[in-house]
């Protein structure tokens, strides 16, 4: 097992090296170069040429693409152009906001979709199974900026059942602490303060579950209803087995795998996705702020934010690949 997770570690080294290679690049090929992405067109050639000299980028392209590494390796990506503060200080300030949204919105996709994805399976041809079916089209087909916008406008501002903006009530005082702001409500147990950002976060997370939801249940439904055909499971219950046991032992867990693959491509997925969301909901994430630099031109800011959802996304594989061994005994990391 260790042999397997630092062997998958090391597979980090290649992915970031390619993926620096692509941001070099990109910054390299901006139109009018990154002096121009930064003074806008209205830049002087002196300004220009002060910028190309303050970034290097008179230098050797060999020396320009050795010091780019070297900082990303201390995770200096730059200042913003925008706010004029260190771009790893700004993630650090806004990421925990897009992680608290994305693992509650896993939550509700994971917790809905696999019971319901089994139950449509149990149930084939029954009026569940055909809603399930339905509701999955219509939640793939919805786009997420869209879904968030009626459920603002029925569930904040017509019921006011729940907020319709921001993370927590500024008027609560809450003591901060982590910047995530339901962790720090429970360790400094202001209950209140927790619960009013669960509150904040009802609404932006179903928004954004909606199309893994969708995908997680027509998965789980499919795999769900080859295993049953499966000989073993026939001679599960032929034994006398009780259906708990069967549908455990035996169902679930060779259902899970493609259920579990699925869902490491769909968080990496949902993290990008929540720029859309928290613009929607000004949720002070890092997906309203690329948001801002996208519209800005803040391209360090981009850099960041395609490196970071790099880093994120590979290592969210790297725990489903270490929980196979787990969901399915005939699967083995040695």
């Amino acid at each position: 097992m260790f042999r397997f997770i630092v062997r998958r570690l090391l597979q980090l080294i290649p992915t970031l090296f390619g993926l620096s290679l692509l941001l070099f690049i990109w910054l390299r090929r901006l139109p009018g170069g990154p002096e121009t992405a930064i003074l806008g067109e209205r830049g002087t050639p002196e300004m220009r040429a002060a910028i190309r000299r303050n970034m290097g980028l008179d230098e050797p392209i060999l020396v320009q693409y050795g010091r780019f590494v070297r900082r990303m390796i201390k995770l200096d990506l730059g200042t913003s152009t925008s706010t004029k503060r260190a771009v790893t200080t700004e993630f650090i300030e806004r990421f925990p906001g897009t992680v608290e949204l994305t693992i509650t919105a896993m939550v509700i996709a994971i917790g809905v979709g696999i019971p319901l994805g089994y139950l449509a399976a149990r149930r084939r041809g029954r009026f569940l199974d055909h809603a399930s079916v339905g509701g999955s089209l219509i939640g793939i087909c919805i786009p997420v900026f869209f879904l968030g916008y009626v459920l603002k406008a029925i569930f904040s501002e017509n019921l006011h059942w729940f907020p319709s903006s921001g993370r927590q009530d500024p008027t609560l005082g809450a003591t901060r602490i982590t910047n995530f702001f339901v962790l720090d409500g429970l360790m400094t147990r202001e209950w209140d303060a927790a619960a009013d950002a669960l509150w904040h976060l009802v609404l932006p997370a179903i928004a954004l579950a909606s199309i893994p939801l969708a995908i997680i249940v027509r998965i789980t439904r499919a795999s769900v209803l080859e295993v049953l055909n499966e000989d073993f499971v026939r001679t599960a219950e032929a034994k006398g087995l009780t259906e708990r046991t069967v549908r455990t032992r035996h169902v679930l867990r060779n259902a899970m795998l493609p259920v579990a693959t699925s869902i490491g491509l769909l968080a990496g997925g949902l993290l990008s996705g929540a720029v859309l969301t928290e613009t929607v909901f000004a949720f002070s994430g890092i997906g309203a702020f690329v948001a801002e630099a996208i519209g800005q031109r803040d391209y360090p800011v981009l850099m960041g934010f395609i490196l970071i959802i790099a880093v994120v996304y590979v290592l969210v594989n790297l725990l489903v690949d270490l929980s196979y061994s787990f969901i399915d005994p005939r699967v083995r990391v040695r």
